[in-house]
């Protein structure tokens, strides 16, 4: 007959000595206060034991469950101890639908030439010119001192088209006081305030000038939807 092999060490043993060796807190979740994990941890949270709400009894399923939410709370508290913020978050987890609804309107704001902007007083046959070419399917208007006065937006035009259009000012069809967005908003909260108001697009000011624009399919374009 075939000798045995050596005994199998407990499944944790390795993590368990590891951390007894270099003296690392080690925090023990379990059931079983007597095991091998519970004393050998610095800490250790007893959970009740529990039958398994498999229909035989073997599968984890009522102890795995209050595993995880032992492991949420404790993931909460420490949060909210060391004041974790979300750009921390985004710091660590970059990447997914998770990672870009914490980048901020600044992240993927249109600026530059790229913006649509014309200055107060100017005509609405120049202001379509740049509307067409921005492509953003708004203009704003920027006042003598620099701030955003106005928005002309499609439904603007389609208001005001007679043949007397092209011939009228900026400042006779755009909608004053429009609504506008900081660049350190997030993305998530973005594209919530873009779909309450029903728009396609929103200009970027920081203390009343416009520094971007970002519109609604950069947003879904990001994956924050």
């Amino acid at each position: 007959m075939p000798c045995p092999g050596p005994a199998r060490p407990p499944r944790l043993y390795g993590i368990v000595a590891y951390s007894r060796r270099f003296r690392i807190p080690l925090v023990a979740i379990t059931s079983r206060p007597n095991s091998t994990l519970a004393r050998e941890a610095d800490v250790t949270l007893q959970l009740p034991r529990v039958t398994e709400a498999c229909p035989l009894g073997l599968a984890p399923t009522s102890s795995s469950t209050m595993q995880l939410v032992m492991g949420d709370a404790l993931a909460v508290a420490l949060l909210e101890r060391r004041g974790f913020t979300p750009d921390d978050f985004h710091v660590f987890h970059p990447g997914g639908q998770l990672g870009a609804s914490l980048k901020h309107v600044s992240d993927i704001m249109h600026t530059g030439e790229a913006m649509p902007l014309c200055a107060s007083g100017t005509l609405m046959s120049e202001a379509i010119i740049v509307m067409s070419r921005k492509g953003f399917g708004c203009v704003g208007v920027i006042g003598e001192d620099g701030r955003l006065k106005g928005i002309i937006t499609d439904g603007d035009l389609r208001r005001n088209l007679d043949a007397a259009l092209l011939s009228r000012t900026v400042d006779q069809v755009m909608t004053a006081g429009p609504q506008t967005i900081r660049p350190d908003t997030l993305a998530v909260a973005a594209l919530e305030m873009i779909n309450t108001r029903n728009i396609t697009a929103m200009m970027v000011v920081r203390e009343g000038r416009p520094v971007g624009i970002v519109h609604l399919h950069d947003l879904l374009r990001l994956g924050v939807a």
